[in-house]
């Protein structure tokens, strides 16, 4: 039984908390660690208050305001590639949790992968874990260079340009950070332009996202019997 947050465990794991290695990361919460069993993942270590650490001690190391009383280790899992037909591609996109948030909308609404784009925050991140909500066990990850590497027709979803959004759930939606957007050489390289028609100026990364896969996916999902039966008017360039 670990009785110290002194304890060399303990302070790597603080240590992972505050300045994540790029090969290791740590989950929180019961909640998390059910998602990640539940998906097959094996913890490299595991601690649980009362069982093998105390929980003050616990508490000392965790990242959440209100303590912990279990936690894992785990090794990260990258894919060789990003794949379809359905992608969301995260170009720039900092906010750890609105990668988390995507993560969580991916699987909700059955993305095939989630491609982690240049300059965009770190997934495995404690902040990015959390706000997934177990998702983070479940969505395969690829990290990509290029929008070349992507899947099937590339959609960039720039506010205010290129025609509304419309869905066929065989497409990579490439998505920018909120106040710039994606680069002009991103934009460029993809085949089609697209955006979310709303009243107000922006939505955030997290929310495209998650909007975005709700109209790839609707008529996919049981639309009604006139969209399905419009589907090749709403997909039509």
């Amino acid at each position: 039984m670990i009785t110290s947050h002194h304890n060399p465990k303990l302070k790597e794991i603080r240590r992972l908390l505050r300045r994540h290695d790029g090969g290791r990361f740590v989950a929180e919460g019961e909640d998390l660690l059910a998602a990640a069993d539940s998906a097959g993942w094996t913890p490299l270590e595991r601690y649980v208050a009362g069982e093998n650490v105390e929980a003050e001690a616990l508490a000392k190391v965790s990242a959440l305001g209100s303590g912990t009383r279990a936690l894992a280790v785990y090794e990260e899992r990258w894919t060789e590639r990003a794949t379809g037909p359905l992608c969301v591609a995260l170009w720039g996109v900092h906010d750890p949790g609105n990668v988390g948030t995507v993560l969580r909308s991916a699987l909700a609404f059955g993305a095939d992968s989630v491609a982690i784009g240049p300059d965009t925050a770190d997934p495995y991140g404690p902040k990015a874990v959390r706000a997934s909500m177990g998702a983070i066990f479940s969505v395969p990850l690829a990290r990509v260079r290029a929008v070349d590497e992507l899947p099937g027709e590339r959609v960039a979803l720039v506010a205010r340009a290129g025609q509304p959004l419309r869905g066929r759930a065989a497409a990579t939606i490439v998505v920018g950070a909120e106040r710039t957007g994606l680069p002009d050489e991103v934009v460029a390289a993809c085949e089609r332009i697209a955006h979310i028609p709303i009243a107000s100026e922006s939505l955030n990364a997290a929310m495209a996202a998650t909007v975005a896969l709700y109209e790839l996916t609707r008529i996919k999902h049981g639309g009604g019997a006139a969209e399905r039966a419009g589907l090749d008017e709403l997909t039509r360039p």
